[in-house]
């Protein structure tokens, strides 16, 4: 009996493959979850999302937010999003790929975890800094603050670090 299933199981293979390629890899609960959540997004004008080892591979992924308003307006900057076949479950890793003078970003790219929950803000965060230089002068002297921003998106030094251009 047990050999039938398996050959019934063979030949729906078989049906369904019936162009001749190969069997495709069975999509992981993670994946499946991610095109669901990925389909239903609605991101607005300033964010687009891009998939660079292609739309068959979901897990791994970038998002471009160029900013309309704010410190950072007229900026583009790269975040990179890894997510775990057992999402979600485990939290994506997102890295900011775009070097950026902010208080919730280390100049690594490594993102302060209260931006990516419900507790958010749209600006930038003095409180939960992971760039506690950024995060001092924000909360000091908001003017300076704006200035080194204004002047790292340009390309230029703020203290002793470099920031290439992201207008």
């Amino acid at each position: 009996m047990i050999k039938l299933f398996k050959v019934k199981e063979k030949q729906r293979e078989l049906a369904d493959n019936a162009d001749g390629k190969p069997p495709g890899k069975k999509q992981s609960a993670g994946e499946l979850r991610l095109h669901k959540d990925i389909s239903e997004l609605n991101m607005p004008h300033t964010c687009s999302i891009e998939f660079p080892n292609g739309k068959d591979e979901l897990m791994n992924f970038e998002v471009i937010i160029r900013p309309d308003e704010g410190y950072y307006v007229g900026g583009r900057f790269v975040f990179s999003f890894q997510i775990s076949p057992i999402y979600p479950h485990d939290p994506p890793k997102v890295k900011c790929k775009t070097k950026v003078y902010h208080p919730n970003i280390d100049l690594e790219g490594n993102v302060c975890l209260n931006i990516l929950r419900e507790d958010w803000k749209p600006e930038p965060n003095h409180e939960d800094p992971l760039n506690h230089e950024a995060a001092a002068v924000l909360r000091d002297n908001p003017r300076k603050f704006e200035s080194n921003v204004a002047w790292a998106m340009a390309g230029g030094n703020v203290g002793d670090h470099y920031f290439p251009p992201c207008i």
